[in-house]
């Protein structure tokens, strides 16, 4: 698989790697610091990781960071470890939204590579300002839509710019959940108390913490850009501030359609994130759920189950497969494969040569448009479901 190290001799040296946020009781840093283990490329060596120098020293402690490399804050953790000859290389941010911005910026602003949790930000007017930072500094900006990190994911968009599936027509998105079916943010859990309150996480709830993954998968996959959409944006749950469902309509550049729902308050579902893709010779679908599957269907002829690390698997499939196929390769391993992806471009990077064209992850260009997608939701809503351009 091409994803595994270099040969025996050759290894190139692990990345230096910072964090910031992450600290204790937060479950997104945790998988982070995995994903970044899995294929050994990474050495956590500082962080910044709570809100607080106390919280960030504890939690540090608890990773076996240097005491003197757990920092009070984002902004003294740039400025000391870019002034150190051993200081980080790249950092992770794995902070709420509202921080994405300025975390990033000051790394970017000292040559250290950014590798993001979505969203990009939490607004459109900081997404554009992130992006003109990134695209004039001397270090790479990587997303980690993680879902974009699959085998079969892989081999669903390289059938698709194949041309396997036609001329695309539609594409159907959804990502139901129920964790917030009742008021959790009321009793003081913290990842529910972040996420919907709007100085935090911005103008989207559902929209945003799980809209933008469906929205930003089926793109993946599909390749195509979205024009304008249409959306109902509702809050159930009384008292909430942020919207915990969503239905919308997409039309996308060069005449296909879509539709995409959100929702965080679909009882008895846990993270039902699905993509099916409908052109004019064939069909695909992939389920978060059964993720080591691909169902593709050539109209007039019997449905084949593509699995990953099978026969039929494609070769974009295979340089991101990790285990013989029936071994199940899930969340981890794919969120794992986008910090390898950085990697990969990272020390292409540091080397001065050009990164593999095999090499994908998700950009900062990416971010910009799944801020536009909320915004766009919630300004759709507001007049009754209006069509909006993005």
């Amino acid at each position: 698989m091409a994803i595994e190290a270099s040969k025996a001799g050759e290894r190139t040296p692990k990345i230096r790697l910072g964090m910031v946020g992450g600290g204790q009781g937060a479950f997104i840093g945790a998988v982070h610091r995995m994903a970044a283990r899995l294929d050994d490329h990474y050495d956590l060596v500082a962080g910044a990781l709570s809100s607080t120098p106390e919280k960030s020293l504890a939690s540090g402690r608890d990773l076996g960071l240097d005491p003197k490399r757990c920092y009070g804050s984002f902004q003294e953790m740039a400025e000391k470890e870019a002034a150190r000859e051993d200081g980080i290389q790249a950092v992770s941010i794995v902070t709420p939204n509202h921080v994405h911005f300025a975390a990033a910026k000051a790394f970017l602003e000292k040559g250290i590579h950014v590798i993001c949790d979505k969203p990009l930000t939490s607004n459109l007017e900081d997404a554009k300002a992130l992006k003109e930072v990134a695209d004039k500094a001397n270090a790479l900006f990587i997303l980690t839509h993680n879902y974009t990190g699959y085998p079969m994911v892989r081999h669903a968009r390289e059938l698709v710019a194949s041309g396997e599936l036609g001329d695309i027509r539609l594409v159907q998105m959804e990502y139901p959940q129920d964790w917030l079916t009742e008021p959790v943010e009321q009793t003081g859990a913290k990842q529910a108390v972040w996420r919907t309150d709007p100085a935090q996480s911005g103008a989207g709830g559902s929209t945003g913490d799980i809209g933008t993954h469906a929205y930003n998968l089926g793109s993946f996959i599909s390749g195509l850009e979205l024009d304008e959409l249409a959306a109902d944006v509702h809050t159930f749950v009384e008292g909430r501030r942020l919207d915990d469902n969503a239905h919308v309509m997409l039309r996308f550049k060069g005449g296909a359609k879509g539709m995409l729902w959100c929702s965080q308050v679909a009882t008895g579902n846990e993270n039902g994130l699905k993509v099916r893709i409908y052109g004019t010779k064939a069909g695909i679908e992939w389920t978060q759920a059964d993720p080591n599957y691909l169902w593709f269907t050539r109209l007039g002829e019997a449905k084949q189950l593509i699995t990953r690390g099978g026969a039929g698997a494609n070769a974009a499939a295979a340089r991101v497969t990790r285990i013989p196929s029936g071994h199940p390769e899930g969340y981890l391993e794919a969120f794992a494969t986008i910090y390898t992806e950085a990697a990969h471009a990272i020390n292409a990077a540091k080397a001065g040569t050009a990164v593999d064209a095999a090499v994908v992850y998700p950009t900062v260009d990416d971010g910009v448009k799944g801020v536009a997608f909320v915004e766009a939701c919630i300004a759709s809503s507001k007049q009754n479901g209006g069509w909006v351009k993005v």
